[in-house]
């Protein structure tokens, strides 16, 4: 018969309670499921114990002299910040477990508890303890690897996705990336490839909306020799070239019906036939598709394949906009001017108050935005030390329409909208676009690149919110 020892996952855990007994009896409990155990009968013994070596968790009693758990709870994870805490208390009481959960213990336990009920919630906690070990593992090695350590960031948020990616990347499931523009929805398809089985394949983007629509039959199944006008010579398409790696299809939604269909057939048959050709190959890929839209609501209004949307959508990674997670901006300002300083003979700094001046602003261009705004401060400020008014930021008050629009009701902070989300969504980006043609008047492309789409993707829109550019402006 297996040991029990050697069925569960081994972890190092520190018991503190000043009561004798049962802080033996719960070392006892524990060392016989495997684990390494130590003891501590006060708040002092134990966070010199956790100074001196590391500790996967904290089982600790509330009710201790001379210092009790939440003091204990507090200083112990300032010394071990990755610390995993279980709380016990023999007072059943909800608000001490609440300000237990608030100052960043993991769980708590109700004393006397069952064996099974201490076993279950410690199997947990040190099963998080990995985990978040393996993200900040991660994070350093993804970094190291790609440059791109924007990817990852402190606020619950990033950890949250990031832990989701980890999960995922490991096995073949199709994933659906849902994000605004300039979140970074790339990155995380990239980081997925680099964590997956597959990373020594090809990882292969294609955006639709930069493709036109005939061509883009042609971009991702390639054509045989003569299969249309100007088509010269065979052509191997992005299915293929990715083959035994990621094919990143972004902007998934930008498509035509026609074209989702084709792509659903692939995907079901994991076959490509190129254009002009019979004969089917078998490709080994796994798909990684991305949108900024809501596809859902694309969905609903018969704008996307309602069968594709399911094939996709086995595994949806949504990237939080930057003002969902402006904790992060100051580590990714400093990630950015540290890049641009390494292309500039005179390096810059940031200042606090520039980087709060920041974290004031919501970064409608979100991350994109970001990198913008540093780069260039660091390219034009005087001095050695970026300051506020060296990034100056977009007005996000009320935005004046053009002619046709209605105005913008003033509401206060917090007041009902009486829209829907679909049609608040509809409305920022009409207002949004309709700012932007002001400020730019007849040069789309600059209103493209501010927005952080394609002239392809803002001429859709446009259309669709029935936006009409100025007179002047005659399409190409």
């Amino acid at each position: 018969m297996t040991n029990a020892s050697t069925q569960l996952p081994r972890g190092r855990i520190l018991v503190v309670d000043d009561q004798r007994n049962m802080r033996a009896t719960t070392a006892l409990l524990l060392r016989a499921e495997g684990y390494t155990v130590s003891e501590a009968a006060t708040g002092d013994e134990a966070l010199r114990l956790l100074a001196s070596g590391p500790v996967d968790l904290l089982l600790t009693d509330l009710k201790m002299e001379p210092m009790d758990g939440l003091t204990l709870l507090k200083r112990g994870l300032e010394v071990a910040p990755r610390l995993q805490v279980i709380m016990m208390t023999a007072f059943g009481s909800i608000e001490s477990a609440v300000e237990a959960m608030r100052l960043g213990a993991y769980d708590y336990v109700t004393k006397p508890f069952k064996e099974g009920e201490l076993r279950y919630r410690v199997e947990r906690a040190l099963e998080r303890a990995k985990l978040q070990a393996a993200v900040d593992t991660f994070a350093s090695e993804f970094n190291q690897r790609h440059g791109l350590s924007a990817l990852v960031g402190r606020s619950p948020a990033m950890r949250e996705l990031t832990t989701r990616l980890l999960r995922v990347a490991q096995s073949d499931a199709t994933v659906l990336i849902q994000g605004e523009s300039g979140t970074g929805k790339e990155l995380v398809a990239r980081a997925l490839h680099a964590h997956s089985r597959r990373s020594s394949r090809p990882f292969v983007p294609v955006n639709c909306a930069a493709i036109s629509e005939t061509l883009l039959e042609s971009e991702l199944f390639g054509h045989a020799k003569g299969a249309f006008t100007g088509a010269v010579k065979a052509r191997t398409g992005l299915f293929e070239e990715a083959d035994g790696g990621t094919l990143f299809i972004d902007e998934v939604t930008e498509t035509s019906p026609t074209f989702q269909s084709k792509l659903l057939r692939t995907l079901q048959d994991g076959e490509v036939r190129r254009v002009g050709e019979s004969t089917a190959l078998r490709v080994d890929v796994r798909i990684a598709a991305a949108t900024n839209r809501d596809i859902e609501l694309e969905v609903r209004e018969k704008r996307f394949r309602q069968d594709l949307y399911y094939r996709l959508n086995v595994v949806m990674l949504r990237v939080p906009p930057l003002r969902e997670r402006l904790e992060d901006v100051p580590a990714l300002a400093e990630h950015f001017l540290e890049r641009a300083n390494a292309r500039s003979p005179r390096p810059k700094r940031l200042s606090a108050s520039a980087v709060e001046h920041l974290m004031t602003y919501g970064f409608p261009g979100n991350v994109r935005e970001l990198e913008n705004l540093v780069e260039q401060a660091a390219a034009l400020a005087e001095g050695d030390e970026l300051l506020p008014e060296d990034f100056p930021l977009r007005p996000q008050g009320r935005v004046a329409p053009p002619p046709g629009l209605p105005a913008q009701e003033e509401r206060a902070p917090g007041a009902p909208t009486g829209l829907s989300l679909a049609e608040a969504v509809e409305e920022a980006e009409r207002r949004a676009i309709a700012q932007s043609l002001e400020r730019h008047g007849v040069d789309l492309a600059r209103v493209a690149d501010e927005l952080g789409v394609s002239s392809t993707t803002l001429w859709r829109k446009m259309k669709r919110l029935n936006l009409r550019p100025p007179p002047d402006v005659v399409r190409d």
